[in-house]
């Protein structure tokens, strides 16, 4: 049996249903220009094992020097490997929000690392931990900037989880662009393209500072991060075409948004939190156990937050008008 920290979205031990608001993907795909590059990706042969045309182009569509660029299976490989670096460069306690992906606190784990969440333990601190927008409540994260500077003042490094920065909707960043040059990035291209079963991400170091360990997570890294369908996807990330397609899914998202929370108020008493990002929070002031079963039987999926640290809520992503009415028939 699983613990509450390995649950996540998607597909379970049944296979996926045809309305899944589980899983964060882009509800406006799978990306036609992404699908084809992956139909094209050449998997007889071995990719660059250094992958270094793609470094040149992330690296470039991002404005910063390629060998800033890390290249990782996906994301969670990314925050088990550079916590494993963090540890064996004697890192001892990292610090996660209040409310966060489980495989933060997994890895660290892992490394019988010390975990604290309240800024009155930062000062023991080795690696901090945030995600832009947050999830599960897809809000811009509050302190981040104090944060940071507080790490840099013990010259401990902060992992910022870029995941849904694509899909933010409304609102803004919590850091400016000098201030993402100070921290470590992570992205994950394969959810703003609505293709989740591509594993495929990188990191960007900061611009100053992060030498050795960044040689450190280099080191850990596996001989091929990446296969041919990752670095595809990676390298269409970076296409313009790609990003003009992401931006006219956002309006889409944006209008489904508003049509959704709006209906779920008209038809349900549930609490709906705020959020600036492809998804949201629900509280239904009932049994979850016996709702999710019922919803799960209708074809419909909705994500139990008890995994990250919010019990008596769900989290919704916003999807098209078909699945909006199908959740609303099984409610």
């Amino acid at each position: 049996m699983n613990s509450l920290s390995d649950e996540h979205g998607g597909p379970d031990a049944f296979g996926a249903v045809p309305h899944d608001f589980s899983s964060n993907g882009n509800g406006c795909g799978p990306c036609p220009i992404a699908l084809k590059a992956l139909r094209a990706a050449d998997a007889s042969r071995y990719p660059d094992p250094r992958s270094t045309r793609l470094r040149a182009r992330l690296a470039s569509f991002h404005g910063v020097d390629p060998a800033r660029i890390v290249i990782a299976a996906s994301a969670s490989e990314f925050i088990y490997r550079i916590t494993a670096a963090v540890a064996q460069g004697g890192g001892r306690c990292v610090a996660l929000p209040a409310h966060s992906y489980g495989d933060y606190a997994r890895a660290a784990r892992g490394w019988s690392l010390d975990i604290v969440r309240e800024p009155s333990e930062w000062s023991v601190v080795d690696l901090a931990w945030s995600c832009d927008p947050s999830s599960p409540l897809g809000q811009t994260p509050t302190g981040l900037p104090v944060l940071l500077d507080a790490m840099e003042a013990r010259g401990a490094p902060v992992v910022v989880d870029f995941a849904y920065a694509p899909l933010r909707l409304a609102g803004n960043p919590a850091l400016t662009e000098a201030e993402r040059d100070r921290v470590w990035q992570l992205w994950t291209p394969n959810k703003a393209l609505g293709c989740t079963g591509i594993r495929a991400a990188y990191g960007i170091a900061p611009k100053a500072g992060a030498h050795r360990l960044r040689e450190r997570v280099e080191a850990l890294a596996p001989s091929w991060p990446l296969g041919a369908h990752g670095a595809a996807l990676l390298d269409c990330w970076t296409q313009a075409d790609t990003q003009a397609w992401l931006i006219q899914s956002r309006h889409t998202l944006t209008a489904w948004k508003t049509v959704q929370r709006e209906l779920l108020r008209d038809a349900t008493d549930w609490r709906l939190l705020s959020s600036d990002a492809n998804f949201f929070c629900v509280e239904p002031h009932i049994p979850l156990t016996p709702l999710l079963a019922r919803l799960r039987a209708a074809g419909v999926n909705l994500r139990d937050c008890s995994s990250f640290g919010l019990p008596g809520h769900l989290r919704m992503a916003v999807l098209p008008p078909a699945s909006l009415q199908a959740l609303l028939s099984a409610i």
